[in-house]
C-alpha cells in the first residue's frame, strides 16, 4: 500500500473531471496536491473545495502545451511544498472529429501539443525533481481506450494516445530501477466535459478561417456525444480505481472491464499476423533468433 500522507502530487487538468477526481482521491490519503490547468476560474473552484475538505492545495494557472511555463510549475510546488513524488500528466483535449482530408492543421497541433508534448514536457521536467530525493515515486500518464485501438474520423486524439501507451510503457523499463513507477490510465467514456475543451482552446491553434454555423450532421453527433458521456462512468470512481492500482503498481490502469474484448480482438488479429509471418518461406532463417533490442 502506498503511503500519500505528507507525499506531492502535481496534478494537470486538475481543475475538473478525471484530474480532480485524482487529486480527491490522493488529498483524502494525506497527499499534497498542486492542481495545474489553463482554466483558471475554475482552479480556483477546485481549490477552494479541495481546501474546504481540509487537503493542502497550491493551484497553479498554466499551459502544459507550453514548456516555458514547465520550469515555473516545478519552481513553485518545490517552494510550497518541498520534494515531489506524484506526477499525473491527466491535461488532455480532444479535437473536432472529422474524415482524413477535412481534420484542418492547427486542430492536429493543438490536439498533438496538449495530449502528447505536455506529457512529455511534464516528464522533462518533473521527473529529475523525483529523482534528485531518491524516494522513488508514481507517474500516471492518462491516455485513454483510444490508446489500445484504432478510432475513425478522431487520428489526432487516437494518435496522441496511442503515443502516451507507448512512451508510457517505454518509461516504466527506464525509471523503475529508480523505484518510480509508471502506470497508464485508459479510461472509456466518463462523465466529465473533456467534449467541450474547446472552450479553453490557445489562439494560437485557432483557426483563420471564418465560422460556419454547424451542420445538421455535426449537431447530431454532437448530441449524441453528450449523450454517450452523460451515461459514461461517475468520474469520482476513476480516481479511487487509480488509487487501488497504484497500490498494485499497475502498468495498465482500466477503468471499462466491457472494453476488455475489443482489445483482445486487436491483439488476437496482430497475434494472427504474426502466425502468417512465421509462415513464410521468406523469413524462415530468423524464427530461432533472439529478439534484439527490446527488453519486454
Amino acid at each position: 500500500m502506498i503511503d500519500f500522507q505528507g507525499k506531492t502530487a502535481i496534478i494537470t487538468g486538475g481543475a475538473e473531471g478525471i484530474g480532480l477526481s485524482i487529486a480527491q482521491a490522493m488529498a483524502k490519503r494525506g497527499a499534497r496536491i498542486v492542481l495545474a490547468d489553463i482554466d483558471g476560474d475554475q482552479l480556483q473552484i477546485a481549490a477552494a473545495s479541495l481546501s474546504n475538505n481540509a487537503a493542502q492545495v497550491l493551484a497553479v494557472t498554466m499551459d502544459v502545451a507550453d514548456p516555458q511555463q514547465w520550469p515555473s510549475l516545478v519552481e513553485k510546488t518545490e517552494a510550497h511544498f518541498g520534494d515531489i513524488h506524484i506526477l499525473v500528466n491527466n491535461a488532455g483535449v480532444v479535437g473536432r472529429n472529422g474524415s482524413i482530408e477535412s481534420t484542418e492543421h492547427n486542430d492536429w497541433r493543438w490536439v498533438t501539443d496538449v495530449n502528447m508534448m505536455g506529457v512529455l514536457y511534464g516528464m522533462q521536467y518533473v521527473v529529475p525533481r523525483i529523482k534528485k530525493h531518491n524516494k522513488g515515486g508514481h507517474i500516471i500518464n492518462v491516455a485513454s481506450m483510444a490508446g489500445m485501438m484504432g478510432v475513425p474520423f478522431a487520428g489526432a486524439y487516437t494518435a496522441t494516445k496511442n503515443a502516451v501507451v507507448s512512451l508510457s510503457e517505454s518509461w516504466y523499463q527506464e525509471l523503475k530501477r529508480h523505484e518510480i513507477f509508471v502506470s497508464i490510465l485508459c479510461p472509456a467514456f466518463v462523465q466529465t466535459r473533456i467534449h467541450l475543451a474547446h472552450r479553453n482552446k490557445q489562439e494560437r491553434y485557432k483557426s483563420a478561417k471564418p465560422s460556419t454555423p454547424p451542420s445538421e450532421k455535426q449537431l447530431a453527433a454532437a448530441a449524441h456525444m453528450q449523450q454517450v458521456i452523460d451515461n459514461g462512468l461517475a468520474v469520482e470512481i476513476v480516481g479511487e480505481r487509480v488509487i487501488e492500482a497504484m497500490n498494485e503498481h499497475e502498468l495498465y490502469i482500466f477503468t471499462h472491464p466491457n472494453y476488455r474484448q475489443l482489445v483482445q480482438h486487436r491483439y488476437r488479429a496482430i497475434d494472427a499476423a504474426f502466425e502468417r509471418a512465421e509462415k513464410s518461406p521468406l523469413l524462415a532463417h530468423i524464427l530461432d533468433e533472439e529478439p534484439a533490442g527490446f527488453t519486454g
